[in-house]
């Protein structure tokens, strides 16, 4: 009787492993085996992070194995099991790999195939065709839309985080707790003991800085040391936690009414300020989308102010970019998921940790979004097009922009491995248009995620391998680089307070000129609200405890030679950056890494 030898792995996270009873059947195209026992209570098999084999003999041969069904049963209480994967060799000694990568909950049966990806063109069997559909049934009622928020992108159906289906769920929920993680920040900056001083104000910029001391590192020390020179306050909209901003100025905007008189002092060309403008030397920053959004008013004890500033800044001769007039406005996908429903929970609702310490807390950061809807764009996402769009893609012109320049470089490699991967599966043009899974997960970002506004130029299809390879490099790029470019750095760049202070307890001033030392002290967060913002920016800056970065891939969903060599082309290609990036930084007193590969995560998991 023919015999097949299974191999089944168990994944290494805290209670993978299960004691319940484990069946498992071969489906193949010559007929089904019988279900066999393969572990049951007290057997000790499938314990976390374990490779346990068996022998399966069967009356007659299967013909070519189609899929493989796993069954769990439970023993005495809920027992969840994580299957990495199950390997067969077959009586011809064939081996064949079947990926799985999730939790079985419940007394499920789930149903695999082989590892071989396949498009739905490219099953021609009944089994594999009645298999496709049962999944995508089975995934469009699991993953549904809903809105969470008014002018919001859809977002999943889910209240909280315990309501996602367990494979998109965090292995350990607390890991990622935001109310848990701020204590545990504060407790490790030694600042808890202001956490609760609300309306308590700080003395003086020596008083921050006591207690600065005890946590700052290379570049928050550097910010604090330097935060009021005209360098810093230019470079951070090129190299700080928001370099996303700054665009090249073509023409002074009407609500700016700035002349050549009120900043000829820091013109350094001889030129009038119109002359330097059409010479491409001044850029602008506009924060147009805070005006007219709510100040936090959750605190009735604490009137708190937010401001929609313009700032206007100037490449001097030296090549760097400093500010000459600033107007204050007065009035890949692990986790992601998660952690998205884990912020509607706990970070951005009402009266949630977002209201504690900043300006657009208590419902501005949702005008805030609601706005950034309706300008956000599919070109704007294409990082090379939005440089240049901006102005800011000559590195003659800038040359101390490496937030773009890593960045491109990293775009290329993503784009690079995309259209490798799209032209082992995708022959032709035709059929990617014919490929209407694809088509339908297109128009579903389209009608759904961007609510079906024609003006954000998202595409409802794709048509060629071409726009498919920038529409995968768009999404990796997005949740890898780009959240790691503004995420990563908010601990170096908005520790020390009065550089980045959260939010005003005092309306910005409206004569030029007139401000005091004191008077900026006393408009800064007291104590309470400091602490709180300390403790945001530090949780918000750390690593998962175990982060995939870019190009790591330790789950073998593709088990094609050609697909495991683009895989490794990548990561040399990764390897490349990330040490001409190490080589820029040696001995810079402020070091740009933030868009180095290895510090790169996947996707957005913080």
């Amino acid at each position: 009787m023919p015999s097949y030898t299974v191999t089944v792995a168990t994944g290494s996270q805290w209670f993978a492993g299960t004691d319940d009873y484990v069946y498992l059947s071969l489906e193949g195209t010559a007929g089904c085996s019988e279900r066999h026992l393969l572990d049951k209570p007290f057997y000790n098999d499938f314990e976390r992070g374990a490779v346990d084999s068996y022998d399966v003999t069967v009356e007659e041969d299967l013909g070519e194995i189609q899929l493989i069904k796993i069954e769990k049963r439970k023993y005495w209480y809920q027992d969840d099991w994580y299957l990495k994967y199950i390997t067969v060799k077959t009586p011809m000694g064939d081996y064949l790999e079947f990926p799985c990568y999730r939790w079985i909950t419940d007394e499920k049966e789930i149903v695999l195939r082989d590892g071989r990806a396949k498009l739905s063109r490219d099953d021609k069997t009944h089994i594999l065709k009645q298999h496709r559909r049962k999944e995508l049934e089975s995934r469009q009622k699991m993953y549904r839309w809903k809105e969470w928020h008014p002018g919001f992108p859809l977002s999943i159906d889910a209240l909280s985080h315990r309501d996602l289906p367990r494979d998109i769920q965090f292995d350990n929920e607390k890991g990622i707790d935001f109310i848990l993680n701020y204590s545990k920040a504060m407790e490790n900056l030694y600042i808890n003991r202001f956490m609760h001083m609300f309306q308590s104000s700080w003395s003086d910029f020596a008083d921050f800085e006591r207690i600065f001391v005890r946590i700052s590192n290379t570049i928050s020390e550097y910010v604090m040391q330097h935060w009021k020179e005209d360098f810093m306050f230019g470079y951070q909209f090129l190299n700080g936690c928001n370099p996303v901003l700054i665009r090249r100025c073509t023409e002074i905007p009407k609500k700016l009414p700035v002349t050549t008189d009120m900043v000829e002092c820091s013109l350094e060309r001889n030129l009038t300020l119109e002359e330097e403008v059409k010479q491409g030397n001044i850029f602008i920053v506009d924060y147009e989308l805070l005006d007219g959004v709510d100040a936090n008013k959750t605190d009735p004890c604490t009137i708190q102010y937010l401001t929609a500033p313009i700032c206007l800044l100037y490449k001097n001769l030296e090549n760097k970019i400093v500010p000459i007039a600033i107007q204050l406005l007065v009035p890949h996908m692990r986790f992601t998921i998660a952690i998205n429903t884990k912020a509607r929970e706990q970070l951005i609702c009402e009266c949630g940790l977002f209201d504690k310490a900043n300006a657009t807390g208590g419902g501005g950061h949702v005008q805030m979004v609601q706005k950034a809807m309706k300008d956000l764009t599919y070109s704007s996402l294409c990082f090379p097009e939005e440089m240049k769009a901006k102005g800011m893609d000559s590195k003659e012109d800038i040359p101390y922009y490496y937030y773009r320049d890593d960045g491109i470089k990293v775009w290329e490699a993503i784009k690079s491995f995309a259209e490798d991967v799209i032209h082992i599966y995708y022959e032709s043009d035709e059929i990617v248009c014919e490929d209407v899974e694809l088509q339908a997960f297109v128009k579903d970002i389209y009608v759904y995620g961007m609510r079906g506004v024609k003006a954000s130029g998202f595409p409802k299809m794709i048509r060629t391998r071409e726009k498919l390879s920038e529409y995968l490099t768009v999404i990796i790029f997005t949740t890898s680089a780009q959240h790691a470019a503004v995420n990563f750095g908010q601990y170096d760049w908005c520790s020390w307070i009065p550089n980045a202070p959260p939010t005003m307890r005092c309306p910005p001033p409206t004569e030029k000129g007139t401000v005091t030392i004191e008077q900026i002290v006393e408009s800064l967060p007291d104590r309470g609200r400091s602490c709180w913002h300390l403790g945001a920016v530090w949780a918000l800056s750390q690593f998962q405890e175990n982060e995939l970065f870019l190009g790591m891939y330790p789950d073998e969903h593709f088990v094609e030679k050609p697909v495991k060599e683009a895989m490794a082309k990548f990561r040399k290609n990764l390897d490349e950056i990330v040490s001409g990036i190490t080589e820029r930084n040696k001995n810079k007193k402020l070091p740009y890494y933030y868009l180095s590969p290895d510090r790169i995560p996947n996707s957005v998991a913080v």
